[in-house]
Formats: structure tokens, C-alpha cells, sequence
């Protein structure tokens, strides 16, 4: 896959096409992925009384669902950070000596 969690990406194609965001969970082997903000969806759930604090709050909840990772184009990102260590600049005075 040409790209990983947390890239910045644009939507190439789809419902979607245009949306900019940043990769949530990559799913390699279904050669899929969840942006940030792209393919809403509403999941109904129930009300449950399983787990440890007893009732689950039931309702409609909006989500990312994913999509085909041939239908978005990594982004450069201009947040990151180099790796390396900035270069110490060589200052010389006119007599020729460092400081």
C-alpha cells in the first residue's frame, strides 16, 4: 500500500472526490482505508446491559467507513519533521578563525 496511518491524503474519486484528510487505520489486506472525515455513514446500535458498567447508550452514531485505497493520492505534508539534526553553520571571522 503507498500509504500508512496518519498521511495526508486526497480523495481521487467517489462521493467524496476533493475531500483532503488524514488516514485513521490502514487495512492492508483488504486493501483499504479509513480517512478522517470521508465516507460518513450512520450505524444504528442497541441499547445493551453487557460489560463491566452495565448499559451500553443505544442510538444512531455517524462514523468513517472505509474506502478502496486506489481511490485516494498521498499528499506531501508540510507539518512533518525532519529526522536529522540541523546543520551547524561554520562561522569564520576575517581573520579566518572559528568561534
Amino acid at each position: 500500500m503507498h500509504v500508512k496511518k496518519g498521511d495526508l491524503v486526497l480523495v481521487i474519486a467517489g462521493k467524496d472526490k476533493g475531500a483532503k484528510g488524514r488516514v485513521i487505520q490502514a487495512l492492508p489486506r483488504e486493501d483499504r482505508v479509513i480517512v478522517e472525515g470521508v465516507n460518513m455513514v450512520k450505524k444504528h446500535s442497541k441499547v445493551t446491559h453487557q460489560g463491566p458498567r452495565g448499559a451500553k447508550e443505544g442510538g444512531v452514531q455517524t462514523m468513517e467507513a472505509s474506502i478502496h485505497v486506489s481511490n485516494v493520492k498521498k499528499l506531501k505534508d508540510e507539518e512533518k519533521k525532519d529526522d536529522k539534526p540541523a546543520k551547524k553553520a561554520a562561522k569564520a571571522d576575517e581573520s579566518g578563525e572559528d568561534n
